[in-house]
């Protein structure tokens, strides 16, 4: 008997790597939006998964793009959707290559314009599907096929480009905290206009990790504050979605992946202080722009 899960956007029998963070996205997003969507995939590994033409383990309409185009052919796939009538969700869905970098153009220039589509940047820091380099998202101190001994420059902050865009809604989130996870995308499908959802998504061979860390490890960015988890409403309410206790020292994070077995003393001070500064960064923002009226709405 084949049984097929209704909201399902990715089928089996793909060619992800066992524990892929972006395999888990793409389930977790199906469960939020169910698979009545269309989307727009520039290269990256999002791309490659599927096989090769003619066959697909995508269920949804799937376009390739360019590497740079992604924002533009969803907003494309989305005027002629709104020309026909259609309902449904358009997103753009890319690496952290595609977006931080070759994409960061024509994503501004969507954000601008307001473009009524939903932008996911499954970030697994580096460009994993074209020979593991660094990018700007790879974390000080991580190992990539540029950077031998370890990156010297910290990650690129795009939140904070993406909420200046004044967008109505941008969101972080973790595999490792499901229930967030498709709270945020249910938020996302409720609000017109440019959304901006970034998830941290560990990639097994280039982050050197164990298939069955993925959500551990997922788990603990959250945990030590590498990757906060946070809402913002059109730039001015800002919500953190998940404070722990107490932020957990980094060392086990860091010793789990083997990007980071180069990382000496004062990269690691370095990160250490970088995470320290963008979790007061954030509290200060929640404490001066609380949440209000929209973040009540939407929880």
């Amino acid at each position: 008997m084949n049984i097929e899960n209704e909201s399902e956007i990715l089928r089996s029998k793909n060619t992800n790597c066992a524990g892929c963070g972006m395999s888990i996205a793409l389930n977790f997003i199906g469960d939020a939006l169910g698979n009545k969507v269309k989307m727009a995939i520039p290269a990256c590994c999002a791309i490659v998964t599927p096989h090769s033409f003619p066959y697909s383990s995508y269920k949804v309409p799937v376009v390739a793009s360019t590497f740079a185009a992604s924002s533009v052919v969803a907003a494309g796939m989305k005027a002629v959707q709104q020309m026909n009538n259609e309902k449904g969700h358009v997103i753009a869905f890319a690496g952290d290559g595609g977006t931080f970098d070759i994409g960061m153009a024509t994503i501004s220039a969507a954000a601008e314009r307001n473009e009524d589509i939903i932008y996911v940047c499954y970030d697994n820091e580096v460009y994993g599907n074209t020979g593991a380099q660094r990018s700007s998202a790879t974390p000080v101190g991580a190992i990539t096929s540029t950077t031998p001994h370890g990156k010297k420059e910290g990650k690129k902050d795009i939140m904070g480009i993406m909420i200046q865009h004044n967008i109505p809604y941008a969101a972080t989130l973790s595999i490792g905290y499901p229930d967030d996870f498709i709270r945020k995308v249910k938020t996302a499908g409720k609000i017109q206009g440019f959304r901006f959802l970034h998830i941290l998504s560990p990639c097994i061979p280039n982050w050197k990790i164990e298939p069955s860390y993925t959500v551990k490890i997922a788990r603990l960015a959250v945990n030590t504050g590498v990757f906060p988890l946070y809402e913002v409403f059109n730039h001015k309410e800002y919500h953190i979605t998940h404070k722990p206790a107490k932020i957990q020292p980094l060392q086990e994070y860091l010793k789990m992946q083997k990007r980071f077995s180069k990382i000496d003393d004062s990269m690691a001070a370095m990160l250490q202080g970088m995470i320290k500064e963008n979790w007061e960064h954030l509290l200060k923002m929640e404490e001066m722009f609380p949440p209000a009226e929209l973040t009540a709405k939407y929880n």
